[in-house]
């Protein structure tokens, strides 16, 4: 029996054909990095493949590093494998990594969702035989709501915020969520600020992206003109001394986490909107069945309890230990928010 196209190690997911791993979180000397998020692109290996879009964004967060940009759908082979890149459609520049040698493919999807956010390049659908996917959101709870309903939702939270002299402080993660939060605002409302975690990692994407002007909040910005604007920073700032210079403010955060009731309480803010970039329960379901894969491997996440509602469906499915799963707008863990009960009806449909 053939050894499969790709193994989970203590590395992280390796091609042996090829000797080059996929996201792997510990250095090794080839990495194919599907996407920028500091779970997925990290420190330590000697070179580096990824989408163009994506180079800038880790050479900002890591240095110096041999790297290369591929396009999309571009074929690239390593020792007789065939590999290329594909839309997430989670943050810019983000990958599924198509992996084919003698006949099989594989797509390994990193991180992804499959609404357009107006953004990020759309997600492609890769037919494959085995998929690798993250479940993040994998439980039927999940069901996210139009973008534009969400987009409303947030501009009318600000314009009344400014009409009681509040500043809005709304979290969102530097690399990804900052930047389309920012695309959603309405900026004749009033002047969008932002923390320099996210002003850094927006002026990266403007040469992808025709954003909102900006202004960045330094120690010489009065109280005064933060005055009924929005400041956009990411959710480590909330409790810093850096935010009472917003004073009087109210918080928001978006996140998909946010429909989980008392999430908004345990995060300690006024408003929560919810607003992800994973897929949610139907969006995970129609991409695994798009890919006519048979054999489904789930990575992070609610994996058990996707993996056996797959087994029911009929898919040879399993999951796979990693460590990814550090970027904010995923739980630390795959249990439940205390609380947070399941019915067996809800996964055993």
């Amino acid at each position: 029996m053939n050894p499969p196209l790709l193994r989970f190690t203590d590395k992280g997911i390796y091609c042996e054909a090829a000797d080059v791993y996929l996201d792997p979180w510990r250095p090794v000397s080839k990495a194919i990095i599907s996407h920028g998020h500091a779970d997925h692109s990290r420190w330590g290996h000697k070179n580096y493949i990824t989408h163009h879009q994506n180079v800038p964004i880790v050479k900002h967060r890591l240095g110096t590093i041999a790297i290369s940009g591929k396009e999309w759908g571009e074929t690239f082979s390593v020792k007789g494998v065939k590999f290329s890149l594909h839309p997430a459609g989670h943050i810019l520049g983000s990958s599924q990594i198509r992996v084919e040698h003698k006949g099989e493919v594989w797509v390994f999807t990193g991180d992804y969702k499959i609404e357009d956010d107006g953004l990020a390049t759309p997600y492609e659908s890769v037919k494959c035989h085995t998929f690798i996917t993250e479940c993040t959101f994998g439980l039927p709870a999940f069901l996210w709501r139009p973008q534009e309903e969400v987009k409303k939702d947030i501009n009318e939270w600000w314009a009344t915020n400014r009409a009681n002299g509040q500043t809005s402080v709304l979290f969102g993660y530097s690399l990804g969520k900052a930047q389309r939060l920012l695309k959603l605002l309405d900026p004749s409302i009033g002047k969008i600020y932002t923390h320099g975690a996210v002003e850094n990692m927006t002026q990266v994407l403007r040469q992808f992206a025709d954003f909102h002007q900006t202004e960045l909040v330094t120690k010489d910005t009065k109280k005064e003109d933060l005055k009924g604007s929005l400041v956009l920073a990411p959710p480590s700032a909330h409790g810093s001394t850096w935010i009472r210079k917003m004073t009087p403010f109210v918080t928001g955060t978006a996140s998909g986490w946010m429909a989980f009731r008392g999430a908004r309480r345990r995060r300690a803010v006024d408003k929560g909107f919810v607003l992800s970039d994973h897929c949610d329960w139907p969006g995970l379901l129609k991409a695994i069945k798009d890919t006519t894969a048979e054999k489904v491997i789930c990575t992070h996440g609610y994996t058990e309890i996707f993996s056996r509602y797959l087994r029911e469906l009929g898919y040879d499915a399993r999951t796979e230990h990693t460590q990814y799963g550090e970027e904010e707008d995923k739980s630390p863990s795959p249990a439940l928010p205390k609380g947070e009960g399941v019915k067996n009806d809800e996964v055993s449909l």
